[in-house]
């Protein structure tokens, strides 16, 4: 069965506990990054900081300095520069997939259109990138700017490969690692680099970082398909969005020639029909991609945690751990 049901789950309130105080500090920080001289962009940029998601990759940051050496200065300039690129890349998401809602608030692009919300996202990224400049922090820009190169590539090849239904399970990993995964993994080793990580512990939590990404974004894939026992009641958006995800990518390799054609033609021209879509993800349920996708995830987890386990013993290993476990435990 997946995962041990009866194991206790941590919230994220719990695992930031060796990082709290920093957390808050971070919080003020992050603030000051993002100030400008422009009235306009200070009332956008206050509305994203009341709009902050879970600050996962800024609690990667944290812990793996703190596992590492411990939390420098640099550990606050790295977890800013994270969090003002991930903000940019949702801004200008938003922008391209013409949503007007995000974290149940209405989008920059919605309230103040498209034209501000793309020079809002080319602010924030500039103010990410400046600030390693202003800190002399250049491997820091170095990672960081990795990271961003690797998630424009990831998207590209998905949004070439999504118009041509042709994603096989190698290609697939190939866009995640760039489109999610980079990202974390780029969290984990600015982290133990601010922390004054030697090189090989910076490249062991690289690497930690992308199979946490890894797992994450297999997560997604099975939340789209709906959850425990909602499973078989999706939400369906990324089959809305013709997104070649790993249960239906598994279940095309597994099928015959008459049952591809099938799902082929609901994902290209009846993916917004509940009926067919409930049809195509009783197919995949059936045909085992549910449960070969949950088998991925827990690979790329268990990957994750042995290289964790090669660090001594410490509060930060503890939440690191949990870190791993909430990634895959999530319900959203």
């Amino acid at each position: 069965m997946y995962l041990n049901l009866a194991r206790s789950v941590s919230t994220l309130d719990q695992i930031q506990q060796p990082i709290a105080e920093e957390m808050k500090e971070f919080e003020s920080f992050f603030r000051k990054s993002m100030k400008s001289d422009s009235l306009l962009l200070d009332k956008i940029t206050y509305y994203v900081i009341k709009q902050k998601g879970k600050q996962m990759r800024p609690m990667f940051v944290f812990l793996c300095s703190k596992l590492c050496g411990g939390i420098t200065p640099a550990t606050y300039t790295a977890a800013s520069m994270i969090e003002l690129l991930h903000t940019a890349t949702l801004v200008h998401d938003d922008v391209v997939d013409v949503a007007n809602t995000r974290r149940s608030f209405f989008s920059i692009n919605a309230l103040w259109k498209n034209k501000i919300a793309v020079l809002v996202g080319d602010y924030l990224l500039s103010r990410g990138l400046l600030l390693s400049v202003d800190n002399n922090e250049f491997e820091l820009l170095r990672i960081v700017s990795t990271a961003v190169k690797e998630m424009s590539e990831g998207e590209l090849v998905q949004q070439e490969k999504s118009r041509l239904l042709n994603i096989t399970e190698s290609v697939y990993y190939d866009i995640i690692r760039q489109k999610t995964a980079s990202l974390i993994a780029a969290c984990c080793r600015s982290g133990a680099n601010a922390g004054g990580a030697s090189m090989e512990d910076q490249e062991k939590m690289y690497r930690f970082g992308l199979n946490v990404g890894l797992a994450f974004q297999i997560k997604d894939d099975l939340l789209d398909y709906g959850f425990g026992e909602k499973i078989g009641k999706p939400v369906g958006i990324d089959l809305q969005e013709r997104k070649m995800t790993l249960p239906l990518i598994y279940t095309l390799q597994n099928s015959d020639s008459s049952t591809k054609r099938l799902l082929i033609n609901i994902v290209k021209r009846h993916n917004t029909e509940t009926r067919r879509i409930k049809e195509l993800v009783d197919i995949v349920i059936k045909t085992g991609g549910i449960d070969y996708a949950r088998k991925k995830m827990e690979e790329f987890r268990d990957k994750a945690l042995t290289i964790l386990d090669t660090f001594p013993a410490s509060t930060s290993k503890t939440a690191l751990h949990q870190m791993v476990h909430y990634t895959i435990d999530r319900k959203k």
